[in-house]
């Protein structure tokens, strides 16, 4: 039985406007518009780039609300980033935070390959770090909040009250 869509294809009647690679490459273009546009109106509100295929951001971004980053391609993230909310990075293949990342919210972590978190890093609210490869914390970690530490290899280690003596810093519960 012959369909008709392949006669059509068959016949060049019916040809894909665009190549995938095209399609991807304008995405990203329309992701990066969306970015600058949220930076020319004050960096107002939340960023919502969840799921999709954002490869980067722009250095100095600065997101007065939360920045939502899960299940994208993103691996690292600028220098200077501001997050006056929550900064969702769940399910991507984050390797490292740059040194002076700011996020007065949570930060989510979790599912993600990173190993290491740069000292003195500064959580507002909790660290979740729930099954990353994560072996150690950094000097002068300051979590407000909760540190998930459940699934880590920390968890396997270390007690509660060692890691509580390791990073006084933490002031919410230790998670393990």
């Amino acid at each position: 039985m012959i369909k008709l869509l392949d006669i059509l294809r068959e016949n060049k009647i019916l040809v894909p406007r665009r190549s995938p690679e095209e399609r991807q490459k304008n995405y990203q273009i329309i992701l990066q518009k969306k970015i600058q546009q949220y930076i020319k109106d004050g960096g107002k509100g939340n960023l919502n780039l969840r799921d999709t295929p954002i490869q980067s951001l722009p250095p100095g971004l600065k997101v007065r609300g939360d920045l939502y980053l899960r299940n994208t391609s993103i691996q690292s993230l600028p220098p200077d980033l501001e997050v006056g909310g929550d900064l969702d990075l769940e399910d991507t293949p984050i390797q490292s935070l740059p040194p002076d990342l700011k996020v007065r919210g949570t930060l989510f972590l979790n599912n993600t390959p990173i190993q290491l978190l740069p000292p003195g890093l500064e959580v507002g609210g909790d660290l979740d770090l729930r099954g990353t490869p994560i072996q150690s914390l950094p000097p002068g970690l300051k979590v407000r909040g909760d540190l998930d530490l459940r699934g880590t290899p920390i968890s396997k280690k270390y007690t509660k009250e060692e890691v509580r003596k390791m990073v006084p810093g933490v002031e919410g519960n230790i998670f393990l």
